[in-house]
């Protein structure tokens, strides 16, 4: 790879004029959003570096974003945000932007502190990635840089959105398991926790409706408080035939626990997740979950960001992502063949 790739050298690749690749570089307009995404991808393969000291400069801008994540999604063994954070950094390089990550301390969000970086304007925009309190969101709708909340939303909030399509992933999960069979099934999740829980549930709730079965309230269990700790599952008895659990961590957590009582998975139980992230497989059997397109909500996210700073006042509200099942081996079929 050249060490040194300038606009020219991308223009030549595209056989387009540089002036071209400069207006794309910098969103500027007279270049259709085609032909920018070509450019912008071509300058992130070829190597492409922005010199980002003479741009901010010149027009006083940082060229980093700020990304929030909530500390209690950052402990031991929950690796899901930080991978989005990764994909968030590799989706800014095309722009010549960098990821500056901040760790939302429990105590600042308790005593609503909004980050230095805020106050030191080291960044030009903000992404909020995990859900955050009511009290605290309504801080930052007061901040006056662009900001956007990634993985949940907040419908009080008018503030942009992108998130995975969780209803309906959470729904066409439970489809699957009613076709195979399974009328007996439990959601594992607090409600009242995240926004993404609740719609997960929601689509859950859908699925049960259509297909005429009750929802039973002591088959909905609660696997964290409301600040979002994990405590100890209570399983009802007796048990469903199957499990719709909020996260792959949670399937994970059940599925050592149905085993230390004695129980097969999935003979005696079935269990799925959400996430598809590194505990779906960690365990034996893998698990059935949702695959959420994290390099996709990122792009996304990042897309929409670069799109409010260039021109202030833009607004897209909530974007969803569509996720997919990955079918494994954590589903027993009840089927009569």
């Amino acid at each position: 790879m050249k060490s040194n790739v300038t606009m020219r050298d991308i223009a030549d690749k595209l056989g387009i004029s540089s002036v071209t690749v400069s207006k794309a570089l910098n969103d500027k307009d007279g270049v259709s959003e085609e032909l920018k995404e070509r450019i912008k991808t071509l300058a992130g393969e070829m190597g492409y570096r922005f010199n980002t000291v003479a741009k901010s400069m010149k027009e006083g801008l940082t060229y980093n974003i700020g990304v929030v994540i909530p500390e209690r999604f950052t402990g031991p063994g929950q690796s899901f945000y930080l991978h989005i954070y990764q994909q968030i950094s590799r989706a800014l390089e095309p722009y010549g932007y960098y990821g500056i990550l901040h760790i939302l301390h429990r105590e600042d969000e308790e005593q609503l502190n909004l980050p230095r970086i805020y106050y030191d304007r080291k960044v030009d925009g903000f992404i909020l990635l995990g859900q955050v309190s009511k009290p605290y969101i309504e801080l930052v709708q007061t901040m006056d840089q662009p900001k956007m909340f990634l993985d949940f939303y907040d419908e009080h909030a008018d503030i942009d959105s992108v998130v995975t399509d969780n209803f309906y992933g959470a729904y066409e999960l439970t489809n699957y398991l009613i076709a195979q069979g399974h009328r007996d099934i439990a959601y594992v999740g607090n409600i009242y926790s995240t926004s993404s829980i609740q719609d997960r549930f929601l689509g859950y709730y859908k699925s049960l409706l259509e297909h005429r079965l009750p929802l039973r309230n002591e088959w909905v269990l609660s696997d964290r408080d409301d600040e979002g700790s994990y405590v100890e599952m209570e399983l009802p008895q007796p048990l469903p035939t199957a499990f719709v659990c909020n996260c792959d961590q949670v399937a994970h957590n059940l599925v050592h626990k149905l085993m230390g009582l004695g129980y097969r998975v999935p003979e005696d139980c079935s269990v799925v997740g959400f996430d598809n992230d590194v505990y779906a497989t960690l365990i034996v059997p893998q698990l059935t979950t949702v695959g959420v397109d994290i390099e996709q909500m990122a792009r996304t996210a990042v897309d929409s960001m670069m799109k409010k700073i260039s021109h202030p006042g833009s607004r897209f509200g909530r974007v969803l992502v569509q996720g997919h099942i990955v079918y494994r081996d954590s589903v027993q079929s009840l089927e009569r063949s």
